[in-house]
Formats: C-alpha cells, structure tokens, sequence
C-alpha cells in the first residue's frame, strides 16, 4: 500500500476526507435504519460541493504516484489509434452519409456528399476524404458546438425526407436534457426555434416540415409527444400524447420503409406500439395492439410488393406465446392480436432479438448459447441462411441500412481479439465485402492474442459463461500449458442488469493491459440477457442475488482454475455493474485486489423507496417495489452495498476491504452522485485501512467526460490504478515477439 503522498505538494491533504455525520432515521415496514450521510444529496448545501472537491483532491494525491504512469498509458492508447478517420459512407436516397474525426479535435464532424458520381472509392474504408468525387458538405461540426462548455453531447440527429433539413439535439451539462434545434442544410442557417427539455429521439413527417419529438417530466421520465413544425413558434407545438402511467416511458422514430411514424410506450415488461401514416402527420396515431402486463412487443413495417403478390404488413417481434420471442406478421388494415400470423416461431434455447425489414428479405437477429447470430430470411422463398461468424466467442449486429429498397446487408462483426469490422452483404450473390476494419496502428496483429469461453459453476450448480481474452506469450492457459505460479493479473468486467448483454468486442485501449501480462475478463451473469429471457429473469427481483453470486463464482473459477490469483485479480462494473462492484465486494473482500466501481449504484435500497427521485417508478419492474412488498424490502436491504458494508467479520476481526476507485458525476440523472459520496465516507468509517477513493466529474453526468481525449485519459487513469493496486505500476507494455518497439 503506497503512503500518503502529501510530500508531493505543499498544499496535498494529508487524511482523506470525513464528511460529518449528522443521522436521518429511515423507516419502512417496521425496520429501521440510520444514515450518517444522508445529507450529501442535498446538492444546495455548499458542504456537498465542498467535499465533493476535498474529496478530488484527496483522490488526485493519493495517486500523483502515477502521475507518469497515466501519462505513458494515455500515449500509448492514443498512438493506437486513427485519429483523423471516417465512417463508412451509407447511401440514403441522393446522398452519401458519413462522419469523420480529426487529429486533435474530440468530437466528430457530420458530413454528406452527393450521390450522384462514382460511388466512394476503397472497399477498405481507408482512402483520405480528398479522394472522394464531389464536393463535401458539412452537416454538423460537433466540434464547433462544444466550444466553450465543459461537456457536450449529441442527442438527436434526424435529416427530414427531403433531406433539407436536420434536427438535431445537445446536450452541454450531462444531465440529458437535451435543446433541439433545426438546420437548413442548403444555407447552414439555423431556424429561429429553439425546444428546451428534449429526449433523445425525433421523427420527420413526409411534408418535411413536421417533426415529433419527446419531453421529459421532472422524474426524467420521457412522458410526452409532441408535433411541431418547423419555422412556427414552438409555444403552438401540439402535444400529442401523454404517458400518465409512471412505469411508461415513450419513444418515437420511423419504419424503414417511410410509412409510418411510431410511438413505442414501453414499461420494463409491458409494451404498446401506436402508428402514424407519415404522409398525413397532422392526423391521429392507431394502436397496433393495446398493452397488458407482461407482453412486451416492437414493431417494424413491410410495405410487400403487389407484383409478387405480397401485401404491405407490420412485422411484429413479441413474447406473447414465446418466452424468448417469435415474429408475427399483420396486416395494416387490421394490425390487432386478432389478425397476428406467425412468421417465425419460438425457439427454445434461441433469443429473437429483433427483424429489420428490406423489400426481398428480413434480417434476423438472435442469440443463442450466450453468443449473437446473424440470419437473412428470404421473402419470396422462405429460405433462411446464417451469417458465418469466424470466432467464438464473438459479436455480430445490424449496421446502417437505412434503405429499405436494397439488396445489399450491412452489418458489424467483431470479437476480444478483432476490431469492429464492418462488412456488406450482396444478397442476390452472396458476395460479402469488407468495408472497413477499426485501425489499430503500432504493429498490431490480432493472432497475437487469444480469446475463448469458459464456464464458471456457480452456488445453485447453474453454468454462466466467462469470455477471456489475453496474449498466449505471455499468460499460459490453465490446462494446455504450465501455468505460472500464482497466475496472470486479471481485471474481470460485470453488469448483470436490464437483461443488457455484455457482448464481447475489440478495445485497442485493452492492449494495453493485455501487453503487460494481463487477462480481461467479462462475466456473463444471471441479470443479463445472453442466454436469453430466462436469464435476464433468474438475476431480477428477488433473484436478483443471483447476479452477485454468479460474479463470485466466476472470480473463484478464474482463480481455480489457475489464471490469477486474489492478489492479482481486480473488477470492474458501471452503474448497476456498479452495484454489482459493491454487492461482491460485501461478500467477498478477499477475493479481490481492486475494485472499480464507476458512477455505483451503491445505496439500492434508499433510492428505489424514494418515488420523488428521478427514474425510480420506472426501476420498480427491474428491482421491485421495496415500498408496498416488505419481501422485496428485506431481499434489497440484503444485498444492498451501502447497508452492509462490514467493519467486522463474524469473529469480530476487521474487515479489510480492496482498494476501491469509485467515480461520479454531478450532474447524472441515473445514479445520484451522493450515492458513491455516502458508499466511500462508510467504508472508510468501517476500517481507516480501507484504500477507498472518490472521483467526481463536477461537469458531467453519468457517462463521464463526454471529449474523445477526455475520456481516453480517464480509462488511463482507470488503469493505472489498477497497475498500481496489484503492485505493477512499474511493469511496462511487453513488445510482441520479433517487433521492433512495444
């Protein structure tokens, strides 16, 4: 454990900080708890800041150690990358749409050129953007809207039918509320209207001139739809829709094929999809199929072909009669449950995860023994054919088509040891084209690592898969080669929640822990959906207990089976992961040397009693209603990081916690900032030995800094802390056999 570095700077605070204890009682069916720090979330109290701030700079000198160390990681994850790139270019009607980044600037730049010429040169994506026929037209510069603010997001970014104009959406605090704003794209001139308090999300009408968009209610629910058009005052927007139900939320976009407007309501179980005609966008929405608990449906539109006999549907994905969903099909004149056909039918083992539909065929999208699968199901023959998928355990989605008329597929590919790649599939020939592959510079060779799937046994005999990746020079695999003593150092990743896949992908920011030795890997536990819907629901409500264990039961595998050692293994986790971080690090502090819990969910059980918080009726179908079940009361308290942080074991010897880095960010309106605040102050009250440190982003939200630069320096920080919790901050990146340079 390095000593306090107060030598470094004068002025460095030499005892972390200790916010006062000024106790607020807690009650709820029957039980009573008291809370010393309670008082944190009370952001109008200058002591909050306050110690927010102490609380930085205390972080910021516990680690000036690695002050070099941060700074030799950042230079190595940016001399991996491809500073100044672009996108593949995606046809939409006369146009070609894509955005690229430059060297030194930390957002991306919107741009299109017309379609008209040759289409855009070098399969491999790679020619410089000169090489291009036609002239250049910059959309948007994500660039020049962030001059002058600290964060800066984009939400919305819709271009109408006619391709005239551009919705767009910001946000400049992180705390996703977004302005939206529209763009003559002709002139670059902005419309005089500006909308405050957005969501995510717009949706063009086929006059190009209306547009949908949603709002959000104080709870940061979004709850309304409203139509505007576009060069009118926005005090005559109509409000279309609004969601009164507080386990709703709404949002809006369009079918492919342009016909329809949709309005998705969706609960955490339940769903109802309305349409609009978009070519009459000041008429009224229909409901496909009104909502019942626990039917969760999405629905997407085929506008057939009459020539072939095939009559213009909606597509419908639902679990309705399918635990792990199945596709119907309705048509338009009578879209209800009544007039439901199946198309494609359950499978047990498979997870239908959504259709896209193109005028030949529909693409498919599944998963099946924790892995994703690609299929394209022709609409004349019925036929169906796989996407090959060269590795396991890897990762396949639908890329950009928005074309419904088309016969060529885009989609994406990658793997722990190949970077994103994005491929173009010719239908009629089965020709399949690589467009571009993600530039790792620096000599990188994917056949220089090695990925694979284990499985980790966990409490109740239940299987959950373990995706590892890590150089085979390096780090000997348990049971094909001798293992080293004591095993590699290993950062193990979790969610767990929201039945969120945590899918294997590419990271050149990872080799950097992989070139010294280590081994990444992400535990597939019950909470998520890999497995499909059984999954998500056995690590949920009072079985959520699950997702922690399983954590557990995979750290101990790894560590079994001889890849790493306690005193080399860390973990990581983000938001619910977070809470994932803190829940294990309750059960078992030994396992681990090191924790990362970024922006926590740490304080579970207070925040999903208090309905006045933001998102938290909406959490009730996720967690449970520990206000009106006192069963769901009792199974949160027992997992719940902040209620039971232990000063003591059961013989009475202190507890000693792994070194914790908990981050936060002032304005998230996901996971309140106090919740880390209160999490840090308690475990070190618990045992002053605790190595427990706090870092908040006083003007970001829940993602962190929002700048590309901003946010490669924040993983080296990340990253150098866990070099120097396992004791190798001085361990440098080992070359590759043969290379020249590291």
């Amino acid at each position: 454990m390095p000593d306090s570095p107060g030598s470094a700077h004068e002025d460095a605070p030499v005892r972390p900080p200790a916010p006062e204890r000024r106790p607020t009682v807690l009650e709820a069916h029957g039980d009573v708890r008291t809370d010393d720090w309670f008082w944190l979330r009370d952001q109008e109290d200058p002591a909050v800041l306050a110690h927010l701030e102490a609380e930085n700079a205390w972080t910021e000198a516990q680690t000036a150690s690695t002050a070099d160390l941060r700074e030799a990681l950042y230079r190595e994850m940016v001399a991996r990358i491809e500073e100044t790139d672009r996108s593949v270019p995606v046809r939409k009607g006369p146009w070609w749409y894509y955005s690229r980044t430059v060297e030194g600037s930390s957002y991306g730049i919107h741009c299109r050129r017309a379609a008209d010429g040759p289409e855009p040169p070098d399969p491999a994506g790679s020619a410089p953007v000169s090489a291009w026929p036609g002239g250049e037209e910059v959309l948007l510069d994500e660039n020049t809207l962030a001059e002058g603010h600290g964060y800066f997001a984009l939400g919305t970014f819709a271009i109408s039918p006619d391709h005239r104009w551009l919705a767009y959406a910001t946000d400049t605090t992180g705390g996703e509320r977004f302005t939206l704003r529209f763009r003559h794209l002709a002139t670059g001139t902005e419309s005089a209207e500006v909308i405050e308090d957005t969501s995510h999300g717009a949706a063009w009408g086929n006059d190009d001139a209306t547009v949908f968009y949603v709002r959000v209610d104080e709870a940061m629910r979004p709850h309304q739809l409203w139509r505007h058009r576009v060069g009118t005052d926005p005090a005559g927007d109509e409000l279309v829709y609004e969601e009164p139900d507080e386990h709703f939320y709404l949002g809006v976009g369009r079918t492919r094929d342009d016909r329809y407007v949709v309005l998705g309501l969706d609960s955490k179980v339940s769903s109802e999809v309305r349409v609009l005609d978009a070519d009459d966008p000041w008429g009224d929405f229909a409901v496909i199929e009104p909502r019942r608990q626990d039917v969760e449906y999405s629905v997407d539109h085929d506008r057939g072909d009459p020539a072939l006999g095939r009559d213009a549907r909606f597509l419908i994905v639902t679990n309705d009669g399918a635990e792990d969903f199945r596709l119907l099909a309705a048509p338009d004149a009578a879209p209800g449950r009544d007039h439901w056909r199946e198309v494609l039918p359950g499978r047990p083992g498979v997870r239908l995860d959504g259709v896209d539909a193109f005028a030949g065929h529909l693409a498919v999208y599944e998963r099946e023994d924790g892995e994703t699968r690609m299929r394209v199901v022709d609409h004349v023959t019925g036929t169906s054919r796989a996407l090959g998928q060269p590795e396991s355990p890897s990762t396949v989605w639908g890329g950009a088509n928005p074309e419904y008329d088309t016969t060529v597929l885009r989609y994406e590919y990658t793997s722990l040891t190949t970077p994103r790649s994005t491929y173009d599939l010719e239908l009629v020939t089965g020709q399949l084209t690589l467009r571009k592959r993600q530039s790792v510079l620096g000599g990188f060779d994917p056949a220089r690592y090695r990925t694979e799937r284990r499985w980790a046994r966990a409490e109740d005999g239940t299987l959950v898969p373990v995706s590892l990746v890590y150089r085979p020079d390096l780090v000997a695999a348990p049971g094909r080669e001798p293992a080293p003593e004591g095993g590699a150092p290993c950062l193990l990743y979790g969610y767990g929640s929201y039945e969120a896949s945590m899918d294997p992908t590419f990271s050149s920011l990872r080799l950097s822990l992989l070139d010294r030795g280590f081994v990444f890997a992400i535990a597939h536990v019950r909470g998520g959906g890999e497995l499909g819907r059984h999954w998500y629901e056995d690590g949920k409500l009072a079985a959520k207990p699950h997702t922690f264990s399983d954590f557990v039961a995979c750290a101990r595998a790894l560590v079994d089976e001889g890849w790493t050692a306690p005193d080399r293994l860390a973990a990581r986790g983000g938001s619910a992961g977070g809470l994932l971080m803190g829940a294990v690090a309750n059960l078992a502090p030994d396992l681990f040397r090191a924790i990362v819990a970024e922006v926590p969910f740490v304080d579970c059980l207070t925040t999903i009693l208090d309905d006045t918080l933001p998102l938290t009726v909406l959490e009730w179908e996720e967690w449970g209603n520990p206000v009106e079940d006192p069963e769901i009361y009792r199974v949160m308290k027992s997992y719940s990081p902040y209620d039971n942080v232990r000063a003591t074991d059961d013989d009475g010897r202190p507890v000693r916690y792994p070194d914790i880095l908990a981050t936060a960010g002032l304005s998230d309106p996901r996971v309140g900032f106090w919740e880390p605040a209160k999490w840090v102050a308690k475990l070190r009250a618990a045992n002053p030995a605790n190595r427990v440190l706090l870092k908040t982003e006083l003007g970001a939200g829940h993602g962190g800094p929002s700048g590309r630069y901003d946010a490669w320096r924040d993983e080296a920080f990340v990253y150098a802390f866990v070099l120097d919790a396992l004791g190798l901050a001085d361990r440098a990146a080992r070359p590759y056999p043969g290379a020249s340079g590291s």
